[in-house]
């Protein structure tokens, strides 16, 4: 009797374990799942959340500045790797490190001098970029607690909201902040911003994931090839500042019209190659009229994998992770290395509430922002 009961206490759990975890080579279940990722200084719970589709793809977010830190999706085999650079706990995003797949807001990319003009009136912002305010400034969206919550299981969907109050890091006006990201069974990242403000403001909202499509921590990106759907960029001075011009990318290094490899030209004597230590400008997109747009297409040749960037924005920063030196540590403890990843951050033009030219970037009270992009992983034909 004795022996039978155990056998059935053995039976029982080893169908439990099954049902919690399933089958070995199964897929997970979509859907969400929130865990506890960290603590800050201030003892403020930061979560994790991974979004699941039916396909087995999964998008790791945490709360503490909006961030992806992960994505794991299947090279040519089935094979899952992470493909975004980060780290395996809130701790490393805690310090030092240069925006691993955070929210940037409230102006992502580089303003001049920390001053921009609205209105007639001046505002002054953190110079956090040698003379430049950079990507929101000292504390950016990237680093503040965002109030998250799960807004659908099928497709899997978090919403995610930040007030920023009034002069709150030299901007004006209280912004109310809304980021959805969902992860669709085409195998799609998309990541919906709103916003509105109380007084006129400038805002340019993005994402600032490192991707190697190899595998994070896998070597380098100068082997994949990318394609630029633009047909001019913003060229910048040495403090990567845009000039005003919009150059045609033609009979230059950075036209990508075509599929290139990353690295087919990056070290070519070129001035504007020189300013960024490769690539690290803004692409004006071709666009014939609202919604989303291709923006870019980049594949890695040996796993196969592809990523295609839509979006609803006028252009795209294309940066080649010039300033990775293999100091950082991430996930699993690799080290990120020289020219490790590559971030497409689709945007309004750096600097655009200095250049009267470029789209406008001002938000006025009764006006709602709203912006999409699309990263979507396939496979290469």
């Amino acid at each position: 009797m004795l022996r039978t009961i155990q056998f059935l206490c053995l039976f029982g759990l080893f169908f439990g374990v099954v049902g919690a975890f399933g089958e070995p080579g199964q897929k997970p279940n979509p859907g969400i799942k929130k865990s506890v990722f960290g603590k800050t200084a201030e003892q403020k719970v930061g979560d994790l959340y991974m979004l699941t589709n039916r396909n087995g793809m999964q998008v790791g977010i945490t709360n503490y500045g909006g961030r992806v830190t992960s994505i794991l999706a299947p090279d040519r085999h089935g094979t899952m790797a992470d493909v975004v650079l980060g780290f395996d706990h809130l701790d490393g995003y805690l310090g030092n490190n240069p925006f691993f797949g955070a929210l940037i807001g409230r102006y992502g990319n580089r303003i001049a001098k920390g001053r921009f003009t609205l209105d007639g009136r001046e505002y002054k912002l953190a110079q956090n970029d040698g003379a430049n305010s950079l990507h929101g400034g000292l504390k950016g969206f990237d680093k503040v607690m965002w109030t998250a919550r799960e807004v659908s299981s099928h497709p899997p969907a978090l919403e995610l909201i930040y007030v920023s109050p009034d002069g709150e890091e030299g901007y004006p006006g209280k912004l109310t902040t809304k980021v959805v990201y969902t992860l669709t069974d085409s195998n799609e990242l998309k990541i919906e911003y709103t916003a509105t403000t109380d007084k006129d403001t400038v805002l340019n909202l993005t994402n600032h994931s490192y991707f190697n499509l190899a595998g994070e921590g896998n070597g380098g990106i100068l082997k994949h090839e990318i394609m630029i759907n633009a047909d001019r960029f913003t060229p910048v001075d040495a403090t990567l500042i845009p000039t005003g011009e919009l150059r045609k990318v033609e009979g230059t290094p950075f036209d990508f019209r075509r599929p290139t490899a990353i690295g087919a030209r990056i070290n070519n004597a070129d001035e504007q190659l020189k300013f960024g230590r490769g690539y690290d400008h803004d692409f004006v997109l071709n666009r014939t009229g609202p919604g989303l747009t291709l923006a870019a297409r980049v594949t890695e040749p040996e796993s196969g994998r592809v990523m295609e960037v839509f979006t609803t924005q006028p252009g795209i920063q294309f940066y080649t992770g010039n300033f990775l030196d293999g100091s950082i540590h991430g996930k699993g403890g690799k080290v990120y290395g020289h020219r490790s990843a590559f971030c497409l951050e689709t945007q309004h033009f750096p600097d655009s509430p200095n250049h009267p030219k470029f789209p406008t970037t001002e938000l006025k009270p009764g006006q709602t922002y709203h912006q999409t992009t699309v990263y979507k992983f396939s496979i290469a034909k």
